[in-house]
């Protein structure tokens, strides 16, 4: 495509695709390692989102050991962005209505989360999206990246970005833009979870050939305002157990409380792992759920919902991590899937390989390089804490993909104490035998559940949520989700599978339609889409592919 249209282009030392915490923590140590140098470089965040943020969706405890590196005197700044540290923290297993709370004690050192800080991620970004601009970075929000530019050695010279005017039908509306070709002497992808461009460069050079296959769970969040009276700041709870069926799903529930410029607010999630086998299962149906069990309830009762999304997360661990550099560039955060699912949480992680993809990047171009392969961000990675800290849990995913999470965490909790204490565990590294997707069993083995209508209080049905997300994409364009075979789609995943893309889509996109007649159509409602990817990683044929759309669209969410 880029041979036969005319684009402007713009030439940087350093490309960065994403502007989440990976991306702009890249973004930051770049630059501060060319003012500690004296020199003068040239940094792109290119985001896709409306503005920093927007697209950014994550529980969130922060483990603030990446940011105390990364900016050490963030903790005493007035403009500080996350600021409720966590005082008191308990684990429970659910029943249908009842829970059984396990002692700290019982869990290895690293699980504790005092230290750590509640609060919102997006509103993180958008700190240190202004500390880079500060630094000098370029920020481009609402510009798409939409493909990848090779050179002529097959290295990854960068990005096209900010594609704009194509209507659906595929021809030029009056306000097309091609785009630009941005070109980096390097160009890190830090898209996140299940990146568009990210899958590209994998295929092409063979990034997982050495490791397993990437797994994930489906995040569904809410953010709820509520009453002073009985709000603790700083208080931590995670669940395991209901609603999750542990012999055919497996998930676990987070409630959070933090303080936002003075307000009392509670982060109320709950992730179900993708693996789950029963097609019948509704991510946002247990979710909605959940929050009527009474120890999740008495936190949110009184209160008001003003904030919902949904994220995929990566949680294959140890075994999963591609290689990360290739040529022309690297992969960062969640692209590469650092996510401890033990500890649920990735964020410190996303920053640290952030800031070695940068300290690799310029070790690079001040020897003269440019464009060839950074295999130097591998051995970064093998020698830093992030590899040390999925080391200790790296047998907990596989243990939980086989056994449920209850007994798959009871199984992995002596391998992880003698880890994290001795280095070597009682088992030898576990890995994943199939993708998400190879999950799925046709729906004849399966009764379909029976899920309680909401209440319109605590609980809300779909596209009552989804305008919570603020989610906007613009007329007529194309759309977005590429089913590759339509005739496949039918007779698998609706005739086989009974069409779960209407469950496992937590912003109410897919649905089979019955035409007169009686034919059933696969109808896409693309504006609902609020990027999640969850219909990339579950579908059972791999037969939908999400492309990004045009550059702002999505949602914009103001707090998560």
């Amino acid at each position: 495509m880029s041979d036969d249209i005319q684009r402007e282009s713009m030439e940087y030392d350093l490309v960065i695709v994403g502007g989440g915490p990976a991306g702009l923590s890249a973004a930051i140590r770049f630059m501060q390692l060319a003012q500690d140098a004296g020199e003068e470089r040239t940094c792109v965040v290119l985001e896709k989102g409306g503005e920093i943020g927007a697209h950014i969706l994550s529980g969130l405890v922060l483990d603030p050991k990446a940011l105390d590196e990364l900016i050490p005197d963030w903790r005493t700044r007035d403009d500080r962005p996350i600021r409720s540290e966590v005082t008191d923290e308990c684990y429970k297993q659910l029943g249908p209505k009842g829970s059984m709370a396990f002692p700290n004690f019982m869990f290895p050192k690293f699980m504790d989360n005092h230290g750590c800080f509640a609060g919102s991620l997006a509103n993180v970004c958008r700190w240190l999206g202004q500390e880079a601009e500060n630094m000098g970075v370029e920020i481009y929000p609402g510009f798409a990246a939409s493909e990848v530019l090779y050179g002529e050695q097959g290295e990854v010279r960068g990005v096209v970005a900010g594609v704009m005017g194509i209507a659906q039908d595929g021809t030029h509306k009056p306000d097309y833009e091609p785009g630009m070709e941005i070109l980096g002497k390097y160009t890190l992808f830090a898209e996140g979870a299940r990146g568009s461009l990210t899958k590209e460069v994998k295929a092409k050079y063979d990034l997982e050939a050495e490791c397993d296959t990437q797994k994930y769970g489906i995040g569904l969040k809410e953010v709820w305002s509520v009453p002073e009276e009985g709000f603790k700041e700083g208080f931590v709870q995670h669940t395991f157990g209901w609603p999750a069926d542990t012999k055919y799903s497996s998930g676990g529930g987070f409630l959070y409380k933090f303080r936002d410029n003075g307000e009392a607010f509670v982060s109320v999630g709950y992730v179900v792992h993708l693996n789950y086998k029963n097609p019948y299962i509704s991510p946002y149906q247990e979710f909605q759920r959940y929050k009527h069990h009474p120890d999740v309830l008495e936190h949110i009762e009184g209160g008001k919902r003003v904030a919902y999304g949904a994220r995929a997360i990566t949680s294959g661990g140890l075994q999963s991590v591609p290689k990360l550099g290739f040529p022309g560039g690297g992969l960062i955060g969640c692209s590469a899937g650092f996510v401890n699912l033990p500890r649920i949480k990735g964020t410190h992680n996303a920053m640290k390989s952030g800031m070695l993809g940068a300290e690799t990047v310029m070790e690079a171009l001040q020897a003269g390089r440019s464009g060839d392969a950074l295999h130097e961000l591998d051995d970064a990675y093998k020698a830093s804490w992030i590899h040390d800290d999925l080391s200790v849990v790296r047998n907990t995913k596989p243990l939980m993909s086989r056994y449920g999470t209850m007994m798959g965490a009871a199984l992995g909790m002596p391998d992880m104490y003698l880890r994290s204490w001795f280095g070597f565990g009682y088992l030898p590294t576990l890995h994943h035998k199939k993708t998400d997707a190879e999950s799925l069993k046709p729906a004849k083995n399966f009764k379909p559940i029976d899920y309680p209508k909401p209440d319109g209080v605590i609980s809300f049905d779909k596209l009552t949520n989804v305008s919570f997300t603020n989610t906007y994409h613009g007329e007529d364009q194309p759309v977005h989700l590429h089913v590759q075979n339509d005739s496949l789609q039918k007779a698998s995943e609706l005739e086989i599978f009974d069409g779960p893309s209407a469950r496992y889509c937590p912003a109410g996109v897919y649905e089979w339609v019955e035409e007169p007649g009686g034919e059933m159509r696969f109808q896409i409602n693309s504006q609902n889409c609020i990027h999640c990817k969850t219909c990339d990683i579950k579908d059972p044929n791999q037969n939908i592919n999400w492309v990004t759309p045009e550059g702002g669209g999505g949602p914009a969410y103001p707090n998560m």
